[in-house]
């Protein structure tokens, strides 16, 4: 079956991307960017490629577009991006069609994918002003005579370089929290769904055709290398790691500020006392959903000595009545990016070498653009297929004497995305997700904070940092404005080159007092 072409790929979550460096041979000359479908290879449309010039075009229409944006306030900010919610919700079928071409993930699993961003939208738009208005704080006891107050100010203009694999829900979760917080924002989507921005665009500009807030440029490599040495006053970045660094390297030649979130190795922790049918669904569900194209999906699982047998035996019954392939009834589709079958065909090869065994599927699963689930026992920790992330239908079940040995794996990685655990004691569960080094923790299930706005998202280590979605995500794309007002003269008065010798002892006085007893 025919595969896109995939050398050059600007946000993927296990191969480099091109968005921080510009590249030479093909791409480099290439005018447009071609959409395919992965499952047939047919061209769905054609994008031209925005070079350097265009990109600078692009950002200042965007200067202007801001300042209007950021002058009709909260208010006026939420009812634009609600009719904008309105115009995606009503015509979500089209939207989840589109994605579902691009991708190849069944219709679906496309249109949870845009229920899950326009909730993302909706809380966006309705506690920006909450979250960001102007607000009062304790002034303190030797500050008594000021009133001070602080409030967040839109940054001006936001650069976004999406992923393909979520190329809706992932990125809007940095496009909603922007524009909620007053910004304009210049969208680089990858080369491989830019119809999915194309179609967001066009829903925005039917609403507002002549303020450009919303504008999507569509490119290779060398594009987002434009965008990051456009001045624009922060990127959003999801992708691999060391596609992240060049990017920051690049961002770093402006001082501009980056938000980046890199992919993961997350782990699910299995106790002996956990409800195995439960979580075995939430197993092969994690693992193989999007064809395990998730960057917080399962890609290992510590488990329980006791009930390690059972609960194994549970998700192969589960997996081996999944259907894959490109039509409307299959579990999950292809390998939206053709190289990562070779990916996950490279670290099965590595596990099996290093001893591991296969539960099932093997290296014969993996027949581009499809890759059927794969489940390996017993994996060596020091296995790439154990640290490196897979980004496919591939999971490694390895043994636990209890939660504290299994957080303790799952610690060991330099990934630091998500991580979940089963167990029917709440507090050793909590206790648990306390001590996982992870920016998100799920209890009882996978993937539970992704339809939950309010709580920020984002990782640690190799697995980036910022935080987009809520309040955090808000404030992500603003900088804090502080003010004092001066409501009364000072009883002592410091601040003047002038101060008297009795005003100099009671501050001398206070001090002992207020911090130095014991």
């Amino acid at each position: 079956m025919p595969q896109r072409s995939t050398t050059q790929s600007s946000e993927t979550a296990t191969t480099e991307s091109s968005a921080s460096a510009p590249q030479g041979g093909a791409d480099a000359e290439r005018s447009v960017v071609e959409s395919l479908d992965p499952r047939t290879g047919e061209v769905l449309g054609s994008y031209p490629v925005a070079d350097t010039d265009e990109v600078a075009r692009v950002v200042e229409r965007a200067r202007g577009a801001a300042q209007w944006w950021s002058d009709i306030g909260f208010d006026g900010r939420k009812g634009w991006l609600q009719s904008w919610k309105k115009a995606i919700a009503s015509d979500a079928a089209s939207l989840a069609a589109v994605i579902s071409a691009e991708t190849g993930k069944p219709a679906d699993d496309a249109l949870l994918e845009v229920m899950l961003a326009v909730e993302h939208l909706d809380w966006a738009s309705k506690k920006a002003g909450k979250v960001l208005g102007t607000r009062k704080v304790p002034a303190g006891l030797v500050s008594a005579n000021q009133e001070a107050t602080v409030r967040y100010q839109p940054l001006g203009v936001v650069g976004v370089i999406g992923p393909w694999n979520y190329p809706l829900y992932t990125p809007m979760g940095s496009i909603s929290y922007a524009l909620a917080a007053g910004n304009a924002v210049v969208f680089k989507p990858s080369e491989l769904t830019p119809g999915v921005a194309a179609w967001i665009a066009d829903k925005w500009n039917g609403l507002v055709p002549n303020q450009p807030v919303l504008q999507v440029i569509t490119g290779f490599g060398a594009t987002g290398t434009a965008l990051c040495r456009s001045g624009v006053d922060k990127i959003a970045f999801t992708g691999s790691t060391p596609t992240a660094k060049k990017v920051m390297a690049t961002c770093a030649e402006t001082l501009t500020p980056i938000v980046a979130e890199c992919g993961g190795k997350d782990a699910m922790l299995v106790d002996a006392d956990a409800d195995l049918e439960q979580a075995s669904s939430f197993a092969v569900f994690g693992a193989m959903g999007n064809a395990g194209q998730t960057c917080v999906g399962v890609e290992r699982i510590y488990v329980a000595d006791k009930v390690f047998d059972t609960f194994v035996q549970k998700v192969t019954d589960k997996a081996k009545r999944l259907r894959i392939g490109g039509g409307a009834g299959d579990s999950y589709g292809p390998m939206t990016l053709g190289r990562q079958t070779e990916v996950v065909a490279e670290q099965v090869a590595d596990a099996l070498a290093k001893g591991a065994s296969v539960v099932l599927g093997g290296p014969e699963s993996v027949r581009a653009p499809y890759v059927e689930p794969i489940i390996l026992t017993d994996v060596p920790e020091g296995s790439s297929a154990v640290t490196d992330e897979t980004f496919g239908p591939t999971v490694v079940i390895n043994r636990m004497t209890d939660l504290d040995d299994g957080v303790a794996k799952a610690n060991a990685s330099g990934y630091g995305l998500g991580a979940s655990v089963f167990t029917g004691n709440r507090g050793r569960a909590m206790a648990a997700a306390e001590r996982l080094r992870s920016g998100v923790v799920t209890v009882n299930s996978v993937l539970g904070f992704a339809g939950v706005p309010a709580l920020p998202f984002g990782g640690v280590g190799e697995s980036g940092f910022g935080r987009i979605h809520g309040a955090d995500g808000l404030r992500e794309f603003s900088r804090a404005k502080s003010v004092t007002r001066q409501k009364y003269k000072a009883p002592l008065n410091l601040l003047t080159m002038e101060r008297n010798a009795r005003d100099m002892k009671i501050a001398a006085w206070l001090l002992r007092t207020r911090h130095g007893r014991k």
